[in-house]
């Protein structure tokens, strides 16, 4: 069965919104969500900017899970050099202590200088600090004892309270789109999490690498691909193509402006250079050429046509799990919540039975 879930971006996009208003939207989709039977809640860890505020997403979660009672709490991702080690690792217990087993533990490296600078922290440290703490972090929400020599995170041994309920083994995510991400991802044996701003078929060579070394490296079929996608489902399919487009293009202008994506300050940033690519391909496209290129990676239309792309997906990809983020650009929550409800009641069904083969790449 294919697992669906969905993101909380907290995006603050729309004239007028207030910053409670946007909080209590976002939550309100996360508790409708569970009724409406997603397998799974996500919500982002981002800072001090409209593009999305969510400075905490163990705290935010807590706060979903006394309003629920069986989806599955996720983080999509923990930016762990922003983070003490040992206050995620205690953090990520208790939430799985009070939620009885509900926490999909999910780390990331980070990207923005606008979130960097003001946590004090280098680009050019993100790649150790970020592979020194996230072997930590998995480490003792595993075993219940925190520690570490290296040089970013010196820690004395320490018993964690509460302990582990259970195991996290198959509950680890990482957010990987760098070579050295998906180094990362399965030295941690995490499941991928990828963000998609490209069609799936152009990243089908990340996908492949990161199988093929967890096959080699564990001995193991590597688990389904964690795919994040946009999603704005209408039954009128030109009105969903034309709302889509607004919304995922002020989405998008805002992400190249809060990651600076078409600046030239990758090339010469360590551990970055991959994403100079990325700003080169804005540059050639046009801003607005490359919103709409962005725009078509993402699902959208009447339940038919989604279906239809989520086949597409797994015909290409295979096993994957899907999240979609419902609410983005300044889409008025009204709308949000009309898509979700329409994608879990006419898409849903469905796209559970488009079981994907798991994939054995093994050399």
């Amino acid at each position: 069965m294919l697992n669906i879930g969905i993101n909380l971006g907290f995006g603050k996009l729309e004239e007028g919104l207030s910053d409670e208003e946007m909080y209590h939207g976002e939550l309100d989709l996360a508790v409708r969500a569970e009724g409406l039977g997603y397998d799974s809640v996500w919500a982002v860890e981002h800072h001090f900017s409209d593009y999305s505020m969510c400075p905490d997403n163990l705290l935010l979660l807590a706060h979903v899970a006394g309003r629920t009672e069986q989806i599955k709490l996720g983080t999509g991702a923990i930016i762990v050099p922003w983070n003490d080690p040992l206050r995620v690792a205690e953090k990520a217990l208790m939430l799985d202590t009070i939620s009885r087993g509900r926490l999909l533990l999910g780390v990331g490296r980070g990207l923005s200088r606008k979130e960097y600078v003001p946590f004090r922290i280098p680009l050019e440290e993100t790649r150790e600090r970020f592979d020194e703490a996230s072997a930590m972090i998995f480490e003792a929400v595993e075993s219940g004892v925190i520690e570490g020599d290296g040089p970013f995170y010196p820690q004395p041994r320490t018993e964690l309270r509460p302990g582990p309920r259970g195991s996290f083994m198959d509950r680890r995510y990482c957010v990987a789109g760098s070579p050295d991400s998906l180094v990362s991802a399965v030295n941690l044996k995490a499941r991928l999490m990828s963000f998609i701003v490209r069609p799936v078929p152009d990243l089908m060579g990340n996908f492949t690498t990161y199988r093929e070394m967890y096959e080699n490296q564990h001995g193991e079929v590597a688990p389904a691909i964690c795919l994040n996608v946009n999603m704005y489902c209408h039954e009128d399919d030109a009105l969903a193509q034309e709302r889509h487009f607004e919304y995922i293009s002020r989405f998008f202008h805002s992400n190249v402006d809060h990651y600076e994506m078409a600046g030239d300050h990758f090339a010469t940033t360590k551990g970055y250079e991959r994403y100079a690519d990325g700003a080169q391909r804005i540059k050639d496209a046009g801003l607005q050429g490359a919103a709409d290129k962005y725009a078509e990676t993402a699902l959208w239309g009447n339940p038919e046509r989604i279906l239809g792309q989520i086949e597409e997906i797994r015909d290409t990809l295979g096993d994957f799990e899907l999240i979609v983020a419902p609410c983005f650009g300044g889409m008025p929550y009204d709308q949000a919540r009309a898509s979700l409800e329409l994608f879990s009641r006419e898409v849903m069904p469905k796209a559970r039975s488009l079981n994907g083969q798991k994939v054995s790449l093994a050399v």
